[in-house]
C-alpha cells in the first residue's frame, strides 16, 4: 500500500469507537453488514431466505473486488466499539481529495452519531490537508440528510447516484 494513498485517523483516544484494518477474518461480519443495507431492497423480492443470502454474499464479493481494483490504496477499516465490529470505513486518497469509499454501520448503532463523527474526523483530516472530501450515495438513502447536515453540496448528479463534495480545506 503506497504510503500517499493511505488515510489516517485520528480517534479520540477515550473513545470506545476505534478503527482498525479489515482482515480476512471479517468476511463473515461484512457480509452481514452488507445484507443489512441491502435488507429493505429485497424485501418484496420473492426468493427464499437462503437464495437471498447466497445473492446478497455474491454482491459483497462483488462490491469488495470493485473496491480493490478501484481504489489502489484504500484503507479498508472495520469500526468497532469496545473491541465488537459494527461497521466499515473505506477510505481512499486522491491528489487533492479524500474519498469516503463506504461507510456503513449495523442497524443497531445507525442513529447515533458514530458515522457522523467518523466523518467529521475526516473532515477535519481533509481541512489540515487543503483537500475535499468526496462520496457518492443513492438519492434515496436516509444518510443522505447526514452529508447535506455536515456540508457536503451535490457536484454531479449521476442518476440513481449523487456525487457528493465537502470542500473542507480547498478555498
Amino acid at each position: 500500500m503506497s504510503a500517499e494513498r493511505y488515510v489516517e485517523l485520528a480517534l479520540d483516544p477515550m473513545s470506545r469507537v476505534t478503527l482498525r484494518p479489515m482482515t480476512d477474518a471479517d468476511r463473515p461480519f461484512l457480509e452481514r453488514l452488507y445484507a443489512s443495507t441491502r435488507e429493505e431492497e429485497l424485501r418484496p423480492v420473492p426468493w427464499s431466505d437462503a437464495q437471498k443470502t447466497a445473492f446478497l454474499a455474491s454482491q459483497y464479493a462483488l462490491q469488495h473486488a470493485h473496491y480493490q481494483q478501484h481504489y489502489d490504496g484504500a484503507r479498508f477499516d472495520v469500526i468497532e466499539e469496545d473491541g465488537a465490529p459494527i461497521g466499515r470505513l473505506y477510505l481512499s486518497r486522491g491528489e487533492r481529495e479524500i474519498r469516503i469509499v463506504d461507510i456503513a454501520l449495523i442497524p443497531s448503532h445507525r442513529g447515533r452519531g458514530i458515522g457522523a463523527s467518523l466523518i467529521e474526523r475526516v473532515i477535519a483530516r481533509a481541512r489540515k490537508e487543503g483537500a475535499s472530501v468526496t462520496i457518492h450515495v443513492e438519492r434515496n438513502n436516509p444518510a443522505l440528510r447526514l452529508y447535506e447536515r455536515l456540508g457536503f453540496r451535490v457536484e454531479e448528479d449521476r442518476g440513481v447516484y449523487l456525487f457528493l463534495a465537502h470542500s473542507a480545506g480547498r478555498a
